[in-house]
């Protein structure tokens, strides 16, 4: 543990064993304010439905219009203190929204790794973990006075294209991971509580089909995403129905981009009809900050900003981030575009999320959660989960030789090089608060052995090679070389698309001339977000290694030293697609398209559609052990049985759809067996891929399950996979229909391959 962290904690302390037991801001309820006592909605008791309809009877017009965006306005005759719905929790606690500051008893929050770095361990368990002490710490600063309840977190928008300044902050490509991030992240957050409580309400944003925020040209604000309704079904909405249907996630934000030629903060096609019609959201939907100007004043939607804000609610839209609703309802309402019952309509949904937070249940040290302080934020346990997020986040692509595990006995000396190699805030990403505090790379390394450090470039831009020279010298008198080069937020970030996939400046001219002078074995190391085309080093044989770190968290330092030692044995896999620099040549980012079109020369997108020339694939990632997969058992055949109301299969396609398939329970049960024949622990992830029969309309390889377990050396474990088969054995056909292929599926886990025959049987005529 370095110094400053120790310092941070012993300061923790002493502030939280004086932290005074009667501090405290005014809260709804309070049974000391004789105005509110005895009120309906004040009692605990009555379901929140009635509650919450007793609170809106209370309330005047004018109240109603200034709770209808992010700064709510207070009721003091009802005892309501203004709030701010406008905070951040995408890896941590964050300061980007106003409704959280640092400060006092509160100086930082555990910073964990980017998620786009967490995503890549594979671990379903880990996200919701890392969610729950999330929400823990952000009950303590709510606690104190110091944040919200109510965090817009988090991003689960489809990487979809590698140049995606934001990319960093999503699970990755594949949208049935970015899903079960999605639901495991929210459940951690919102705590699973009886009774529809929430320890604090999340948000998944940002529906849908955003993933450009400013290219060539093009920025988010006038982007009219061209989605067909095969990509919106096969694509970009399977992250957000599991989020609002399996996470149960209390909010939605709606995006700042148009689908199809409207605002999606004006398409009740998307917000009332699919989020909380098909979906059945028990929340609230919020739009991007300043979204409703925005099509108002930029896309220049509506002719008039009553208009726009009407459109708005009556779409769906419960609450604004920004002051546009709270200016412009009175006038919508005055001019009969907006009646005071669809007002009533948003309102419901947001004061039903504060009630269900328990925002008006009187004295909030007395209730759940009540006891989390300073004490709780930065604990030795969180700060210990932030590493261990980094370590399994980690990739290893190359090994070449192998070059690692490096000994402190046989590499006494390390020259740690490159503008990444003492960095403390690129660690965290964006989206990040202020860390507990922080072990650079050069610090975890200098953990293990002496080191010698030396930058190579002024920054990641690398602009010259002025200091290149020392770098060569220290790799020349060194036992071995470390690299931490790639990217950080001037490069990649919200409103900032990169416009290719090199390292920037003389990077790359670095890495290979410290590895010509380098004595002993080079190792690259990367911090990035997004994938970067590293094949000059893939290539090179004096690179003896390539380590992707992402962006990972306040203890990054640490946990890259961890790898490179040995301590930890990597098990972390690509969750996004690496391409090559001349990929970009065939693909306009403001292509929605995923499919390829053979008769247009366009590529595709992603691994499910894309079959090119890659750097490195979708869930790549080598290890320190060697991992043999055998398959224990698997059925031949299955059947899909189909209600009799329903014809077996479409004559023309051979395919079920799903709506006619009795879908409950219907799961392909797998039975692997993993042997780690080498002589180091491991974690490993199992990807278990399809591909349906040919002739249709699916991607080419789909993942549909994927387990993290542990193998200790010599031995070999039996892992149980289910494989639901209407979820993710099905394709979606031109229309959005989803669709069961009938035929032969393929399987494939690692090299292993099995042939699976899927076929239908009508079952009799179920009456209603």
């Amino acid at each position: 543990m370095t110094t400053t962290i120790l310092h941070y904690l012993l300061i923790i302390f002493l502030l939280a064993i004086s932290w005074p037991t009667d501090a405290r801001r005014p809260f709804a309820c309070d049974p000391r304010n004789a105005a509110v006592k005895g009120l309906p909605f004040c009692n605990v008791h009555l379901p929140v439905a009635d509650r919450v309809r007793d609170l809106l009877s209370r309330l005047t017009f004018k109240e109603k219009v200034g709770l209808l965006v992010d700064k709510a306005a207070a009721v003091p005759r009802l005892g309501m203190d203004e709030y701010e719905w406008w905070s951040e929790a995408l890896h941590g606690v964050s300061n980007v929204g106003p409704g959280t500051r640092f400060g006092g008893e509160f100086p930082g929050a555990t910073a964990f790794p980017q998620v786009i770095t967490t995503a890549a361990s594979f671990n379903t368990s880990l996200w919701e973990e890392i969610g729950r002490v999330v929400s823990d710490e952000a009950r303590a600063m709510y606690n104190g006075g110091m944040g919200g309840l109510t965090y817009w977190s988090p991003n689960i928008n489809i990487f979809r294209d590698p140049r995606w300044g934001r990319g960093q902050e999503t699970p990755g490509e594949d949208p049935i991971v970015a899903g079960e991030y999605a639901s495991r992240y929210v459940r951690g957050l919102q705590g699973n509580l009886p009774g529809d409580r929430l320890k604090v309400a999340a948000c998944c944003k940002h529906y849908t089909a955003y993933d450009l925020d400013n290219w060539s040209g093009t920025d988010r604000f006038h982007f009219n995403a061209k989605v067909s309704k095969q990509e919106m079904v096969d694509t970009f909405e399977v992250p957000f129905r599991q989020c609002v249907m399996q996470g149960k996630v209390a909010s939605v934000m709606c995006s700042y981009n148009q689908v199809n030629g409207i605002p999606t903060c004006a398409d009740p096609r998307l917000l009332r009809d699919t989020i909380r019609g098909a979906w059945r959201l028990n929340g609230y939907i919020v739009s991007d900050c300043d979204s409703v100007g925005v099509f108002y004043d930029n896309q220049h939607y509506t002719a008039t900003p009553e208009e726009a804000a009407a459109d708005a609610i009556k779409a769906g839209l419960d609450l604004d981030c920004g002051p546009f609703l709270a200016v412009h309802t009175q006038g919508a309402v005055n001019r009969g575009l907006l009646k005071e019952t669809e007002i009533d309509s948003a309102l419901f949904n947001t004061l039903t999320v504060q009630m269900r937070l328990g925002m008006f249940d009187g004295e909030p040290s007395s209730q759940i959660f009540g006891n989390l302080g300073p004490r709780d934020v930065c604990t030795p346990a969180n700060q210990e989960l932030a590493l261990e997020a980094a370590k399994q986040g980690i990739v290893l692509l190359k090994n070449h030789g192998p070059s690692l595990p490096l000994s402190p006995k046989r590499h006494r000396t390390v020259a740690v090089i490159g503008p990444n190699s003492d960095v403390t805030v690129t660690m965290i990403g964006n989206y990040a608060g202020i860390a507990c505090g922080y072990t650079t790379p050069l610090q975890g390394i200098s953990r293990y052995t002496k080191t010698a450090h030396a930058s190579g470039c002024q920054n990641v831009q690398c602009k010259n090679a002025h200091l290149f020279g020392d770098a060569i010298r220290a790799a020349r008198n060194a036992d071995a070389t470390v690299l931490v080069m790639g990217l950080d937020q001037s490069i990649e970030a919200e409103f900032k698309d990169r416009d290719g996939l090199l390292l920037p400046g003389y990077q790359q001219e670095l890495v290979s001339k410290v590895a010509a002078a380098s004595k002993g074995p080079t190792i690259l190391v990367l911090m990035s977000g997004g994938p970067i085309d590293v094949s000059f080093a893939e290539h090179d044989p004096r690179v003896g290694a390539i380590v992707w770190a992402g962006y990972p968290g306040q203890a990054g330092g640490a946990a890259i030293a961890d790898v490179l030692f040995g301590s930890h044995n990597p098990g972390g896999k690509l969750p996004m697609t690496w391409y090559h620099q001349d990929y970009l040549t065939k693909v306009p980012m403001t292509t929605m398209d995923m499919r390829s079109n053979q008769a247009t020369g366009y590529p595709g997108r992603t691994y499910r559609f894309y079959k090119g020339p890659v750097v490195y694939p979708f869930g790549h990632g080598l290890g320190y052990s060697n991992i043999i997969h055998t398959l224990a058992s698997a059925p031949a055949t299955f059947t899909v049985p189909v209600d009799g109301r329903h014809k077996n299969t479409s004559a023309t396609t051979d395919t079920v759809r799903v709506t006619h398939a009795k879908c409950g329970g219907l799961s392909i049960g797998l039975q692997m067996d993993v042997k780690n024949t080498g002589s180091k622990d491991g974690s490993h992830t199992m990807l278990v891929y399809s591909t349906p029969p040919v002739g249709h309309w699916g991607p080419h390889k789909q993942l549909v399950a994927f387990a993290k377990v542990h193998v200790p050396a010599g031995r070999q474990l039996r892992v149980p996979i289910n494989v639901h088969v209407c979820k993710f054995l099905s394709v979606v056909d031109r229309s959005g229909v989803r669709r069961i292929p009938m035929g032969q599926h393929s399987l494939h886990i690692g090299d292993v391959k099995h042939m699976l025959s899927i076929q239908s049987t009508q079952l009799g005529v179920i009456k209603s």
